[in-house]
Formats: C-alpha cells, sequence, structure tokens
C-alpha cells in the first residue's frame, strides 16, 4: 500500500439496507454490498423498525465479508472504519455503530461516525471525478429533503429544510393512497409515464419567511381530498393522472427553489442526491434548470442515490482526512443534524 492511499470499510445501515463497501482515496469504489430488506417490508406497506433492525443483525457480517472478498483485501488493511450514526431508525443504526466498534477495538483501527445525509452529498463524487466544493445539493429522500450549500468537504450550511413530510415520505403515502403500494417512488414514477401531468392542478406550496424551505404535507392533503371527491361523485379514479399530477407538483417545487437558490448563491455547480434523486422526471427538470441557468448539472447513478455504503466510505474519507475521529462512545443520534458533531 502506498502512502498516499486511503482505504475505509464502511458500514451503513440506517433505514431498510444492510451494506458495506471499500473506498480507496475517496473516490475508488473497491466494492458497494447492499442487502436490500424491501420485499419483507412490503408486505407490511412500509419499514417495519423492530423487522429491520433484527434483519441487520442477521447481514450485517455478511455484507462486510463480501464487500472485503469483492475488494479483494483484509480488514486489517483498512486505515478506517466509516458508519453511518445518524439520522435514521435508532435500532438500525445502532447495529451499524456497534459492528463498526466492535472492529474498531478488535483490530486497533480508526472509528470515523459518517452523517447520513452527508454521505449522500458525497455519493456525487464517486462517478463524477471532476466535481469539488463549492456547489449547491438538493438532498431528496424518504426522510429527508434538504437543499444544502456544500462550502468545503465536511462543511455544509442547510438553506432549507421540509417543514414536515419529507419528498420521499409523500411519494410512498399517495402511492398507498392511491392503491399502487410500496415502495411508492418507483411505482408512482412508472404510472406517471402513462398518465397527463396536467390532469390535476395540485397546490405547490411556498413558505413566505423562508423561501428555500419545503412543505409536502398540503400536497399530500389535496390529493387525498381529491380521491375523496371522486369516490364522493362517482368520478372514475385514474391512477396514471393522479401520479403524473402529483409527481409534476412535487417536481416542480423543488426545480423552483433550486433555481432560486442557484441565483441567489452564484453556484456554478448544482446536484441531486438520496433516494427520490432516482426520479426520472425530477433528473430531467433538475437538468434543464441547470441548462438554462448556465450551472453544471450532477448526479449520481441510481444505486448510488438509494441507501449505500460506498457514499458513507467517501464522506468517513473526507471525514478521516480532516482528522476526525470517534472514540468507542459513539452513539447512535436518530434526530442528528447535518453539520452537527
Amino acid at each position: 500500500m502506498t502512502e498516499r492511499e486511503i482505504r475505509i470499510l464502511a458500514i451503513e445501515s440506517s433505514c431498510d439496507e444492510t451494506a458495506a463497501a471499500v473506498v480507496v482515496n475517496g473516490r475508488d469504489v473497491r466494492s458497494n454490498v447492499i442487502s436490500s430488506q424491501i420485499a419483507l417490508h412490503t408486505l407490511y406497506g412500509g419499514v417495519v423498525p423492530e423487522i429491520a433492525s433484527r434483519k441487520h443483525i442477521e447481514k450485517i457480517n455478511q455484507v462486510i465479508t463480501q464487500a472485503l472478498e469483492e475488494a479483494g483485501m483484509r480488514l486489517e488493511e483498512m486505515d478506517a472504519i466509516g458508519v453511518t450514526y445518524g439520522p435514521g431508525l435508532v435500532g438500525a443504526l445502532l447495529v451499524g455503530v456497534a459492528e463498526a466498534k466492535a472492529i474498531s477495538y478488535a483490530k486497533g483501527i480508526p472509528l470515523v461516525g459518517v452523517h447520513h445525509i452527508e454521505g449522500h452529498i458525497c455519493a456525487n463524487y464517486i462517478e463524477n471525478r471532476e466535481l469539488e466544493p463549492p456547489f449547491l445539493c438538493l438532498v431528496v429522500s424518504g426522510g429527508h429533503t434538504h437543499l444544502v450549500r456544500v462550502s468545503d468537504y465536511g462543511t455544509y450550511e442547510v438553506l432549507g429544510r421540509t417543514r414536515d413530510d419529507a419528498a420521499g415520505e409523500a411519494f410512498d403515502k399517495v402511492a398507498r393512497a392511491i392503491g399502487l403500494g410500496y415502495p411508492g417512488g418507483p411505482k408512482i414514477e412508472m404510472a406517471a409515464r402513462e398518465g397527463n401531468p396536467h390532469a390535476v392542478e395540485f397546490p405547490r406550496a411556498k413558505i413566505a419567511d423562508a423561501p428555500y424551505d419545503f412543505s409536502f404535507s398540503g400536497l399530500k392533503s389535496a390529493v387525498l381530498n381529491y380521491l375523496n371527491g371522486c369516490r364522493q361523485k362517482g368520478i372514475p379514479i385514474v391512477q396514471a393522472d393522479i401520479a403524473a399530477s402529483f409527481q409534476k407538483a412535487v417536481t416542480d417545487v423543488l426545480v423552483e427553489n433550486a433555481r432560486r437558490a442557484v441565483r441567489e448563491f452564484g453556484m456554478e455547480r448544482f446536484a441531486i442526491a438520496g433516494g427520490v434523486a432516482s426520479n426520472g422526471a425530477l433528473r430531467e427538470g433538475m437538468r434543464e434548470m441547470c441548462r438554462s441557468e448556465g450551472v453544471a448539472f450532477y448526479s449520481p447513478s441510481p444505486v448510488f442515490c438509494t441507501d449505500n455504503a460506498a457514499m458513507i466510505g467517501v464522506a468517513a474519507y473526507y471525514d478521516f482526512r480532516n482528522g476526525k475521529r470517534d472514540g468507542l462512545d459513539l452513539n447512535a443520534v436518530p434526530n442528528l443534524k447535518l453539520g452537527a458533531r
């Protein structure tokens, strides 16, 4: 191993994916193993925290072993262990944190706790080798909707966040309401391809005193009220049209807030991240916004949008390079704020 090569074993278990990866020098992903629980939680219409935690315990040693094997490396060759310690489901986070601390203690390898949202932002570095701070990033997932100014590696300013439902949460709830089931994001996107995005004009929320904040609970309620009205009046419910109209309402809000931030802060680079960032309509909307504003657009491949350990390894590398180390008192923080230590 050369002196400049830093090898990170990364662990992610914040929700319903048990994942491990080996990342070298922050941008070279040697392995990225994900054990998804989607099929299991689909039976219940959403993630059941207790079941997620138990499944993480079953799978975590397996994914770590596989990640090391695929990378052709041993634990002893790792320079640090990066692990998600928040935000997320507390039981799920604890499995990963306990595993990382055990490895750190047993092998004498430095431990680096990683913020989950920071991981999503850093996913953009994997395939975009030229991307460096400063830039703006919109993080959209099942639990989070954040508009973030990335000033430097590890330095973040949250410009706006959701006041209620995250975008992905709204997708799941609306999908359930129109009979598409779980997981909502991919199913709404698929249904929307056959629908008319202008069939129903759902509201786009704006918050007067916080121009970069988001709110999706009113939109969700508008969809539910529309469905109830159709049932009461005997009007046929066209799944595809509702899906397309809802998706357009979400995308319009996200794109316009992003456009406003790009103009105000004069940024030359804009990125998206998180599970909802794999949505084709959102990606195209953001790409077109960046094109019209003369801004470079970045987005991770879908596999790096959903929860994965490669992104945690990237974030851990930059934190490690910046001198961050955590002790064996590292604990899961389910409501961890971005920028907190």
